[in-house]
């Protein structure tokens, strides 16, 4: 197998994706997964949660104990007596996700058990745990404490820690550092020499682990500490208050630190200050608490005042803010880069998916580019004088040529025969279009000329269509939005124009909006059955920029349009099982739909029959049938404005349509009735500061 850069399945022990459609799925089964972890079926050993009623280990009780219910796996919690019920509180959000009676048989099959720290419970034993999850405080001696306890009486049990600081070096055992919010954030941090049948079951349950090297607080807390750490000394610099300071920030790199504090709750600040208290003492001032955050640390004081003022305040001078927050930024990941502290597409992820970077770390920097990249960090070098003495590897920017450092959201991989083309992130960008252009110029180099376009089967759990924040320019500037809807265009065209055979394979939970339209122009679209499909551009309001007005029309008979129009102007979601035929080729069972791509790929006898692709002009119906009444005069405009693309876009000829479409999108983009929606309202919140 050759890869334009390392595959994330890989780090995990369980890639190539391309072997998933070669070989009928993934290498282990989530049965054998959990045969190797907790034993056989009739002698299931437990999973224990140590400090099972906290935020985290509460979390981990429902997001884990849901996903083991079905293979028999008793979840034991243990914690003090006096501990407040994080248990019971959990509740209402089981029910809300998979009702009443699902929920009643997940609470069933957890046992909740006191301890008063010293001695475990004897009840324990007749559980037979066979992995122990950590969650109580971060204090070291308490840990290690545990630790003893747990071998003493286990000596066969997995433990791992949860821990958000410690490394595994001082810990004595492997780490599992979830992300918040915990119930439903999927991302484990994973310390550990090699892959374990652990961090497999956890990706096959659904999960997202993500290998990252032992050094101290791994890489969410030092992202997302840092930024606090950046944005209290900006607060102490300016006088600004925390509000506003949050606003600025969320403008520019896209978390509110302060507001998450708030949310997350008292114990947050001591978190941060554990973590930042600790990389100091290996790294010096870079990291060094401010004194804000050492009050609040034992006080639990919220940084949002309940009478916040309301008199606005102004960024004076808006360079040397961004060198306030991107400088110590920069330089904080100059240091993970020289440690190698995870694949870098992993480290990027990591930013956006649980410190709510708006752009991973990595791929900022790269877009900054280098030079300027260094000239951030000297000009907050200039600001704060102390942060010299932090460990700063300018050297590290040197390599944004590395493929590595230039496909940090989509791979490529080949055999020699077929190719995979993966995306890595969630939602489309500029980013992922000038990589996947890249992509498909690898394999064409190679000599590839069939190929499947998937999610990656790891840092993509859904597709859920563009990123809205990438409007933002193109919403009050027509052309941007224009170069926006036609570039994107005739990248996803490329899959159709210059492949031999290409197919879209949807594997993740949704496809939606520009990933549906992206992977639509495959020559053959396959799906699990399980997927939901849908267009939603109409309830934001925007219009679908990426050919999705005429492309499936298409390609689909004319008794189904009717189908396809629901989906455009009613923003419905679809299960795939139900749309073989008019909008997928395939809709079946994962193994299933696995194995017709495998067919198609290799040649092979798979049954399908290529649809074709209307090349001429024709007419639409004016209305689509069968279709509630809008909501709101907006989103009768918005439903006017898609039909119109549509018309017209299908009464272009293909050769011209892609133009058509992009016009029609670039002109509702700038219209009221779209800046009045939700892209507008969330550019006013973001943008207008």
């Amino acid at each position: 197998m050759k890869t334009m850069r390392q595959s994330t399945l890989t780090t995990l022990g369980i890639g190539p994706v391309l072997g998933f459609f070669r070989n009928g799925g993934p290498p282990e089964s989530t049965e054998s997964l959990v045969d190797a972890v907790f034993g056989p079926e009739g002698d299931r050993g437990a999973l224990v949660i140590s400090g099972g009623n906290g935020i985290v280990g509460s979390g981990k009780a429902m997001q884990l104990g849901s996903r083991l219910l079905e293979y028999g796996v008793p979840v034991v919690t243990l914690d003090l007596p006096d501990a407040p019920d994080g248990i019971g509180g959990q509740y209402g959000g089981l029910k809300a996700s998979f009702g009443r009676e699902t929920a009643n048989e997940i609470m069933a099959n957890i046992v909740r058990l006191n301890y008063g720290g010293k001695e475990l419970p004897p009840a324990l034993a007749k559980f037979n745990p066979r992995f122990v999850l950590e969650a109580v405080p971060e204090i070291l001696p308490i840990k290690r404490a545990h630790y003893e306890l747990m071998r003493g009486a286990f000596p066969d049990a997995e433990i791992r820690s949860v821990t958000s600081g410690f490394p595994g070096s001082e810990l004595g055992v492997g780490i599992l550092h979830p992300s918040f919010p915990h119930p439903i954030n999927k991302v484990w941090e994973v310390v550990e020499d090699e892959p374990s049948a652990i961090t497999r079951l956890f990706w096959s349950l659904g999960l997202v682990p993500v290998p990252v090297a032992d050094y101290w607080s791994f890489i969410l807390d030092v992202l997302f500490c840092g930024v606090t750490l950046a944005a209290l000394r900006y607060q102490r610099a300016s006088n600004m208050p925390f509000w506003k300071v949050d606003k600025y920030v969320r403008r520019l790199v896209g978390p509110n630190p302060f507001r998450a504090h708030d949310a997350i709750g008292p114990g947050a600040s001591f978190l941060t200050w554990s973590c930042l208290h600790h990389l100091a003492e290996q790294y010096g001032d870079l990291f060094a608490p401010e004194n804000q955050l050492v009050r609040r640390k034992e006080s639990g004081e919220s940084w949002y005042s309940s009478n916040r003022p309301t008199v606005d305040w102004e960024l004076a001078d808006e360079d040397e803010f961004n060198a306030w927050m991107l400088g110590p930024l920069f330089q904080m990941t100059s240091l993970m880069l020289h440690e190698q502290r995870a694949h870098l597409s992993h480290m990027n992820a990591i930013g956006e998916l649980c410190a709510q970077f708006t752009k991973g770390i990595v791929a900022t920097a790269r877009n900054t580019g280098a030079d300027e990249v260094i000239r951030r960090v000297e000009t907050y070098h200039r600001l704060h004088p102390d942060a010299k003495n932090g460990t700063w590897h300018p050297e590290e920017f040197d390599r944004m040529d590395t493929p590595e450092w230039k496909q940090l959201y989509v791979n490529a991989e080949h055999d020699g025969e077929a190719g995979a083309i993966t995306l890595g992130r969630e939602s489309l960008n500029w980013d992922v279009i000038h990589e996947l252009d890249r992509a498909i110029d690898w394999l064409k180099e190679e000599r590839i000329d069939r190929v499947v376009l998937t999610g990656d089967f790891h840092l993509t759990t859904q597709l859920v269509g563009a990123d809205t924040s990438e409007f933002y320019p193109a919403l009050h500037d027509r052309e941007q939005s224009y170069k926006m809807s036609k570039a994107w265009s005739e990248t996803a065209r490329r899959f159709n124009d210059e492949f031999a055979l290409s197919v879209g394979f949807i594997n993740g939970k949704r496809c939606l909006g520009g990933m549906l339209e992206l992977l639509m122009h495959c020559h053959y679209l396959v799906a699990d059955q399980s997927a939901q499909l849908g267009m939603p551009e109409v309830t934001l309001p925007v219009l679908p920029g990426m050919e999705g007005c005429h492309w499936p029309l298409r390609r689909a008979s004319r008794e189904q349009w009717p189908r396809l129009l629901a989906i455009l102007l009613g923003g419905r979601f679809v299960r795939a099982k139900d749309t073989a035929g008019w909008l997928t080729d395939y809709a079946g069972p994962f193994a299933d739909a696995v194995a017709v791509v495998g067919k198609l790929l290799s040649g092979g006898d798979h049954g399908l029959r290529r649809r074709p692709l209307a090349e001429k002009s024709f007419e639409v119906p004016a209305e689509a049938r069968e279709l509630p009444p809008a909501e709101s005069p907006a989103a009768e405009a918005a439903r006017k404005a898609v039909m119109d693309c549509i018309r017209a876009s299908c009464a272009a000829p293909l050769s011209e349509a892609l133009v058509v479409q992009a016009r029609h999108s670039a002109e509702f983009m700038v219209s009221q009735t779209c800046l009045r929606g939700a892209i507008g309202a969330s550019y006013s919140k973001t943008m207008d500061v």
